[in-house]
Order: structure tokens, then C-alpha cells, then sequence
């Protein structure tokens, strides 16, 4: 996220115009998205026996919070990619950059959260463990 937040995308802001700059955001992402499923399973497969592991009840306040905050960074890049992802491949489709464009801008803030909220999450584990 940090890579498409403060490099990629100010980079293609920086230097290209549209239709490039949706072309290369979502091929991008396109590619980027199969690789964040697969984290998603890793990290709530070996979360989930980690706390059976050691037991929900045993387990650090900060297990729970980062594990908590770990499931809503789930269900929003869930939403990235089952609505203006969707919508974005869909456009892209068709042609229509304009609406790739809207879609990929909807996506911003929500990684942005996302991204805020890994943060949160590791500050709790250091914080709580």
C-alpha cells in the first residue's frame, strides 16, 4: 500500500495524462490484487492458529486488537475489490477512461484507511503485547 500510496501513484500524476495514467494504475493493481488475497489468507491462517495456539483468553489485549483491526482492513479491501475494482475492470473493458478513472479515485481514501489502520494495528501489538 505504502509503494501505491506515496510512489506509484503520485508518479503517474507526475508524468501521465489519461488514458495512461488509469491504464497504468489498474494493470497495476491488477496485479498487485491476486498477491493481497494471498496475504490475507497467510495472515488470517496463521493468526487464527496463533490464537488457538495460545488460546483467545491467554492472548495479549494487543493480539485481539491487531487481529480485530485485521478483519475490517479484510472486509474493506473486500469492498476495494468486489465494488470500484469490479467497476474499474469493467470500464477499462469498454474503453470508458473517464470511469476508470472515477472508480480508482473512490479506491483512494479506502486504502488510505487501510493503510492507517495497518499502523494502528502494529502500534497496538507493540504497545500491548
Amino acid at each position: 500500500m505504502g509503494f501505491i500510496l506515496f510512489a506509484m501513484r503520485p508518479a503517474a500524476f507526475a508524468t501521465l495524462q489519461a488514458p495512461a495514467r488509469p491504464q497504468l494504475i489498474l494493470s497495476s493493481l491488477q496485479r498487485f490484487f491476486p498477491l493481497v488475497w494471498i496475504s490475507i489468507a497467510v495472515i488470517l491462517i496463521s493468526g487464527l492458529i496463533l490464537m488457538l495456539q495460545v488460546g483467545f483468553a491467554r492472548a495479549p489485549i494487543g493480539w485481539h486488537i491487531m487481529f480485530g483491526i485485521g478483519l475490517v482492513m479484510m472486509a474493506v479491501f473486500a469492498h476495494i475489490f468486489f465494488a470500484p475494482f469490479r467497476r474499474a475492470r469493467r470500464a477499462a473493458a469498454a474503453q470508458d477512461w473517464p470511469a476508470v478513472g472515477r472508480s480508482l479515485e473512490t479506491m483512494h481514501p479506502l486504502v488510505v484507511l487501510n493503510f492507517t489502520l495497518g499502523w494502528i494495528a502494529i502500534a497496538a501489538l507493540l504497545f500491548w503485547h
